[in-house]
């Protein structure tokens, strides 16, 4: 194997910043590769030196083979690192790095092949005698051998992409008469996600445990594994939070899984950092799920319970290093807890958000760890993943992790763009969650559409963002007045001083006054109610008041002329002003029109004009940020205009489609 100095990694976000840390650290030249849209991005700023390599969509820049190689050779790279996502599991690319003599930090092409296929790696595992779940994973796919298959196994039944992962291409089917549909769809999915439409099917274990061992193995015949990560707490199969150790684990247990997982390792010769997936059951009877062959998302709470950098693991043993420990010396102190912090509106059905980040702060203490790649002013396009941070907490147990975690949510600040914080922390605090007993089952089963629906502010929270509206216009206001003295600040000549705001609420509109007070502070009508509402201290984005006596603590920002962003508690709330900010009619809910989400390919369009609707229809879909979402009707009627077509670019806010409401 060639020792090498320097390393281009092949990817972008949080996880290209945290391997050019870790490769920095231990001395090597860093190089970053960039698309247009990355420009000014985090990870081309820290890199030693940095290559543009095309257009902002993935399969012209961080999926286009050729331009990441030639970037390599252009910058004198002499190994590759390629994260997750992205090229991080591509056998090819694996290969023409090492026909390029380029060192590709990860496992063989062979091994990448094999348990990059579920099916190929289920026969590989059964092989093994690593515990698998009944399915069907034979070549021949038509539906009369698949639905036969399910029959035997017995409902409910998965069907599973054979390639790829991140729950598309997944399906979970209870009855025989839904499958055929579920086949077809999942088909369609796997094919656009990953240009291969191969299935397999599983028998359905009912309310599992999500945990995956991590492995290491070296060139030289070394493989251990560095314990477990509970990954349970999932939204459409989609890891949301995940810790370590997992909460039930035992010793017993541990020594029984990770063997299992060092087997499944030594059986394909692997090399490097793997994760082998498992389901567990109530019974503590587990399951081979799959094997990721790279370094995992959650990665970093296996770190702090071990104490060992991964990436530093990776690029020693990719130099041909033995690994330098044994399983003995393996030992797992404490308890980590990480989240994933998306942009993403989780009152839209988790409808992926693009804008710009007009504030960033992430917050600080001890045992607190944000794995990032975003800055304030960055923009968060369409073009990749939704993922904007992971937030990882440490402590000496669970649950000083756990509260540690809501803390650093709560007081983190982040302004700009629709998150899934409130939905973390609600998460962190659920009783269920907190007592360890979470399993796949968990969001789908506490977390209906009138929990996730959007909050309606308090008459305390319009009260103090009337309150810090007014201080910012009279502060801008002042600022450009000559010779205005401090001590005429809230002062009229003309009597009481009347400022008058109008917020959303709701279903409604609510009216709120401000006016200061000759004793200070200020009273507050939110409609009828009164309140009176002190300013103790406030900088440019944090205020400490008090409402009718009670002391507040929040974040806010004005990232445009007439709205104010306030985190109040973990939970942000925008407020738009709609006397200086008139909403706009069109495009409205129920107005028959309907405009695109966000950026995006249309795959399909399912209607025409003069087709008769009703609410809920399914127009078309739309591929956006690595994920498919369904563009339904508002109303009832008769479709006028098509403007949408197949295969076809939109922008957020294009007009698709015109629908005549049915009276």
């Amino acid at each position: 194997m060639r020792n090498f100095n320097s390393i281009l990694v092949a990817n972008r976000g949080e996880i290209a910043v945290r391997v050019i840390k870790s490769a920095k650290s231990l001395g090597y030249r860093t190089i970053a590769v960039y698309s247009e849209a990355d420009a000014a991005a985090l990870h081309v700023r820290m890199a030693d030196e940095a290559v543009l390599i095309g257009p902002a969509p993935v399969q012209q820049s961080y999926l286009d083979m050729a331009k990441i190689l030639a970037a390599a050779k252009e910058a004198g790279a002499e190994a590759i690192h390629p994260g997750y996502g992205f090229l991080s599991e591509n056998a090819e690319f694996a290969r023409a790095c090492e026909a390029a003599g380029i060192v590709f930090i990860g496992p063989s092409a062979e091994a990448i092949d094999l348990m990059g296929n579920k099916a190929a790696a289920k026969r590989r595992m059964i092989a093994a005698k690593v515990p698998c779940v009944p399915g069907y994973e034979d070549p021949d796919q038509s539906d009369d051998t698949l639905i036969n298959a399910a029959k035997e196994i017995g409902f409910p039944i998965m069907v599973k992409a054979a390639a790829g992962g991140g729950g598309r291409g997944m399906r979970l089917v209870h009855e025989e008469k839904n499958l055929a549909g579920a086949l077809a769809s999942a088909r369609s999915e796997a094919l656009n996600a990953f240009g291969s439409d191969e299935l397999i099917l599983e028998k359905a274990i009912i309310e599992p445990r999500h945990v995956e061992v991590q492995v290491f193995a070296d060139s030289h015949g070394n493989v251990i594994h560095l314990g477990e990560r509970d990954c349970s707490v999932q939204r459409r199969h989609q890891k949301v939070v995940e810790e370590a150790p997992c909460p039930i684990m035992t010793p017993e247990l541990r020594e029984k899984m990770g063997a299992a997982a060092v087997e499944a390792a030594r059986s394909i010769n692997y090399r490097g950092a793997g994760t082998v997936e498992f389901l567990l059951d109530a019974g503590n009877n587990f399951y081979f799920l799959e094997m990721n062959t790279r370094l995992q998302v959650e990665h970093p709470v296996t770190e702090l319970v071990t104490g060992i950098d991964l990436v530093s693991l990776q690029i020693k043993v990719a130099q041909g290093e033995p690994l330098g420990m044994a399983q003995k010396d393996v030992a797992l102190q404490g308890h980590a807890i990480e989240v994933r912090l998306y942009a993403e509106d989780t009152t839209q059905d988790f409808l992926p958000c693009t804008g710009r980040i007009s504030r960033w702060q992430a917050t600080e203490g001890e045992g607190i760890r944000f794995d990032v790649g975003i800055d304030a002013g960055q923009e968060i396009s369409p073009f990749y993943d939704p993922m904007i941070a992971k937030v990882i907490a440490y402590g000496e147990s669970r649950e000083i992790a756990r509260h540690r975690l809501i803390e650093a949510l709560k007081n983190t600040v982040l302004f700009g763009l629709t998150t899934n914080r409130g939905f973390l922390i609600d998460i962190l605090n659920e009783e269920t969650f907190a007592r360890g007993e979470a399993t796949t089952a968990f969001i789908g089963e506490l977390f209906d559409e009138n929990r996730l629906a959007a909050k309606v502010p308090s008459d305390a929270e319009m009260a103090m963002a009337a309150v810090l509206f007014y201080q910012v216009e009279r502060d801008k206001a002042a600022s450009s007045a000559l010779f205005a003295s401090d001590q005429l600040m809230d002062w009229s000549s003309g009597g009481e001083l009347l400022t008058r705001y109008v917020f959303a609420a709701g279903d409604g509109k609510t009216d709120v006054t401000v006016s200061p007070r000759r004793e200070g502070g200020y009273k507050v009508m939110v409609g009828d109610t009164p309140l009176v509402v002190d300013v103790m201290g406030r900088s440019e984005n944090k205020a400490q008041l008090t409402v009718d006596g009670n002391r507040r603590r929040v974040h806010y920002d004005v990232p445009s002329e007439g709205v104010l962003e306030l985190t109040d508690d973990g939970k942000t709330l925008r407020f738009a002003n709609e006397i200086a900010v008139p909403l706009s009619a069109a495009g409205a809910a129920g107005s028959g029109q309907v405009i695109a989400p966000m950026h995006g390919t249309l795959l399909d369009v399912f209607v025409k004009a003069g087709d008769t609707v009703e609410v809920g229809t399914r127009l078309a879909v739309l591929e956006a940020m690595k994920m498919q979402h369904d563009i339904l009707a508002e109303v009832s009627g008769v479709v006028q205009n098509v403007i949408a077509t197949a295969a076809s670019q939109v922008s957020v806010d294009d007009l698709l489609f015109e629908i005549e409401a049915s009276e």
